[in-house]
């Protein structure tokens, strides 16, 4: 872009974003590369249980389903842990930004992938904050009274010295039994950004999958 040139700006800015530039190009090809390395990860543990979740049914009330049973049609099933317990006031304001972003794309994802919002508050505080905010596209569900939150990091019941944490957890139905690998996080209680610790890198990975994100 040095041929390039907005109005009244100077050399020392045109020679500085050139520079910055080529940074940011480098740093496009090794998110590529890592993505690549990512779709290509061998399959995960199998998950340990068919844990029983609680949703809002098709009749619009309660129901307890199995995690086996969320797949739908789809054999891809994505769960965003969302940082809403029962102990929290309101709910994690960067889980709460990037929950705005998906569920203007929840519809898209659901012609390829079965997509859920766990979280460990009861079912209809979960439903009355998700009107609140409008999102009409995402669904949700309580893992109250089950161990996936303390298996798979949404709590600190396992991590006693970290903090609860939201993930994104892609699960992949392989037979009968599902098998569950993490493709993508956002926070210090999962295996990615708990290996974060070089200096001047910050556990949070938000900025990744969402530059808003402070």
């Amino acid at each position: 872009m040095s041929h390039l040139a907005y109005p009244n700006e100077s050399a020392e800015y045109r020679k500085a974003r050139s520079a910055l530039l080529a940074e940011e190009m480098a740093l496009r090809r090794q998110i590529e590369i890592v993505a690549a390395r990512r779709r290509a990860l061998p399959l995960g543990g199998e998950v340990p249980e068919d844990y029983v979740l609680e949703r809002i049914g098709e009749n619009g009330m309660p129901e307890k389903v199995e995690m086996s049973k969320l797949f739908g049609r789809h054999q891809t099933l994505i769960l965003y842990s969302f940082m809403y317990g029962p102990e929290r006031d309101a709910p994690c304001p960067m889980c709460t930004h990037l929950l705005d972003s998906i569920n203007g794309g929840a519809g898209h994802a659901a012609q390829r992938t079965s997509l859920y919002v766990v979280a460990k508050s009861p079912l209809a505080r979960l439903v009355a904050w998700a009107g609140a905010r409008g999102w009409a596209h995402l669904r949700f569900l309580s893992t109250a009274g089950n161990r996936y939150n303390a298996d798979y990091f949404g709590d600190t019941s396992n991590v006693p010295q970290r903090s609860a944490g939201s993930a994104a957890s892609k699960t992949t139905e392989t037979g009968t039994k599902p098998c569950s690998m993490y493709f993508a996080s956002t926070t210090a209680r999962s295996d990615i950004s708990g290996a974060v610790s070089s200096p001047g890198l910050r556990r949070s990975l938000a900025s990744i999958i969402d530059p808003a994100m402070p």
